[in-house]
């Protein structure tokens, strides 16, 4: 029995990243040999296995064809006479199609080592354009790994999205290629790659809509709303390695990409308009709810904490309450952080201090501490307590305000 440890865990341990998951191909090998060796099978679409004693996964040595449209449009052969070498061609990059085998020794028949050495994302071979979902890891791993994608390859993905194959993507497989991008070093990566070839306009129209429209240039010195995006996703990406907030720093405009010509530098109401155009962004793509929550919030709400010094006691508790803080304080956190991004996410204002997170954020912790069981014990209850602790949560703020400006 000839084992070998293949894809991300080889190449994690080259690069002296966290190991994750350990992934085994079987070389010489039958399902029914696998069974008697006490391997317990797992796969559907091919046969796989878990070791009896670690649990780790190990795949029969297996070739592909394409077999119809899509990811799923695959059928696989496994034989005894399988090498590993075919099943390492079957892979997507070379840097995934290195093996290990049992005494450490590396076998690398498509250059992978060479590509990691150089950072750079190249295919094994021509048959990566039958997988169009090998479009969005391409992006993911750039994002990752930070590793330039290498021209031949582009222009793969370019064919793949100039194709209709994209249009086949599983929903939910979209999701989770976009949020393991927006969980690495680099998530502008992700976006800039699917823009490149051509792929963001075919999966996220909103997001590629964005770039050519104008801002006012005295707000945004970039002018371009696409570059202003791409420039807050990296501002996020320095400020948190919280997906949710790059996510809602990522669709906190989409609305601007829907105003009229005739209205344009200007974007009034595209708060709203943005909100509901990241609701049917995220049903389309079976986007959790929580993202949901917090980007239409952002959306909503992050002029309104640009401005909030300027705001009087009683509207700064409306817009606590609009956004759920009282309740949802994580998630008023993780707002915050998507207003500083997008306020630093301008040419020339990457490094300004952003004052105005602070000072909501002590105008919330001041609200907050309304005790709601004195007033309980003084006897209110009812329309007449909910009254009385607004009507103290606003005297905390303006005693807040008025110390924070002296």
């Amino acid at each position: 029995m000839q084992t070998y440890l293949v894809g991300g865990a080889v190449r994690d341990k080259l690069l002296h990243l966290p190991i994750k998951d350990r992934d085994w191909v079987v070389v010489g090998m039958t399902p029914e040999k696998m069974l008697d060796k006490g391997f317990k099978p797992v796969g559907k679409d091919f046969p796989v296995f878990l070791h009896p004693e670690t649990k780790e996964e190990y795949a029969l040595a297996r070739k592909e064809r394409k077999s119809g449209r899509g990811y799923k449009g695959f059928t696989f052969h496994t034989s005894p006479d399988v090498t590993l070498e075919d099943d390492l061609q079957r892979r997507d990059l070379t840097i995934n199609a290195i093996a290990e085998d049992k005494h450490g020794v590396l076998i690398d028949p498509y250059g992978g080592l060479e590509d990691l050495k150089e950072k750079i994302l190249r295919h094994v071979s021509p048959a990566f354009v039958e997988d169009p979902l090998r479009v969005l890891r391409i992006g993911r791993f750039a994002a990752s790994l930070g590793f330039k994608i290498a021209p031949e390859t582009m222009t793969l993905l370019e064919d793949i999205s100039k194709s209709d194959e994209l249009e086949y993507l599983v929903p939910e497989r979209v999701w989770t290629e976009l949020e393991k991008a927006l969980s690495g070093k680099y998530p502008v990566r992700f976006i800039l790659a699917l823009q490149r070839c051509g792929a963001l306009k075919k999966l996220f129209p909103e997001i590629h809509a964005l770039f050519g429209i104008p801002q006012r240039k005295e707000f945004h010195p970039e002018i371009d709303t696409g570059l202003h995006t791409i420039m807050s996703l990296n501002q996020s990406a320095r400020l948190s390695n919280d997906p949710m907030v790059r996510f809602a720093v990522l669709v906190h405009d989409l609305g601007k990409g829907t105003t009229s010509k005739d209205k344009l530098p200007a974007h009034h109401g595209h708060e709203e308009r943005g909100a509901k155009i990241i609701d049917k962004l995220c049903h389309r793509y079976r986007i959790p709810k929580r993202y949901r929550d917090l980007a239409v919030n952002v959306s909503k709400f992050h002029l309104d904490c640009h401005r909030i010094q300027e705001m009087k006691p009683e509207t700064i508790l409306k817009k606590l309450e609009q956004l759920d803080a009282f309740r949802r304080t994580k998630r008023f956190e993780q707002f915050l952080i998507a207003c500083e991004a997008d306020a630093k996410g301008r040419a020339g204002f990457e490094d300004r201090e952003y004052p105005q997170a602070k000072y909501f954020q002590k105008a919330f912790k001041v609200a907050n501490e309304v005790i709601t069981l004195t007033l309980q014990n003084q006897g209110l209850e009812g329309k007449a307590l909910g009254q009385e602790i607004k009507n103290k949560r606003i005297e905390n703020i303006r005693h807040m305000s008025t110390s924070y400006h002296q």
